[in-house]
């Protein structure tokens, strides 16, 4: 037997429908109501608006690609996993063009991301790549939406 329980959000503006088993609707519905309130779009706004968003083009010498590749990756990796303050580091290159590459960064805000610049793994990537890239532009943002779903 099966129940049927919707949540609304604070907002009020969407109305989210669960099928929950009748035997654990409780605990389910409580878990429900949390993930609502921690990913409701107040409190991502709250957030967004002390981030450090960057942009990050470099083209890279040719000969260099692959072990440019191999250190970006490394720093990436390691700064996601060691620093609470990094909340992302993507990386791209051209489809057509693979020497051109592009970092989107998030960090948690101005302290986070002067802290970050100060970590073993960014200086041993800087001075790992310094031969390695041809161009640097870094472009200062202000975010408008960051919208990713979870990932669980």
């Amino acid at each position: 037997m099966e129940a049927i329980n919707e949540i609304s959000e604070p907002t009020g503006k969407h109305t989210r429908t669960a099928w929950i088993p009748a035997f654990g609707s409780g605990l389910l519905s409580v878990l429900i109501i949390f993930m609502l309130s921690i990913s409701s779009p107040d409190s991502a706004a709250a957030q967004d608006k002390n981030n450090v968003v960057r942009i990050a083009k470099l083209v890279i010498d040719s000969a260099q690609l692959q072990n440019y590749m191999a250190a970006l990756k490394e720093h990436a990796e390691t700064a996601v996993r060691v620093e609470p303050g990094v909340l992302t580091l993507y990386a791209v290159a051209e489809k057509n063009n693979p020497t051109r590459v592009t970092v989107f960064e998030i960090y948690a805000d101005a302290a986070a991301y002067q802290a970050h610049l100060q970590t073993a793994h960014f200086k041993k990537y800087k001075s790992t790549t310094k031969d390695m890239v041809k161009s640097l532009e870094l472009v200062e943002t202000v975010p408008i939406v960051l919208a990713a779903k979870p990932r669980l």
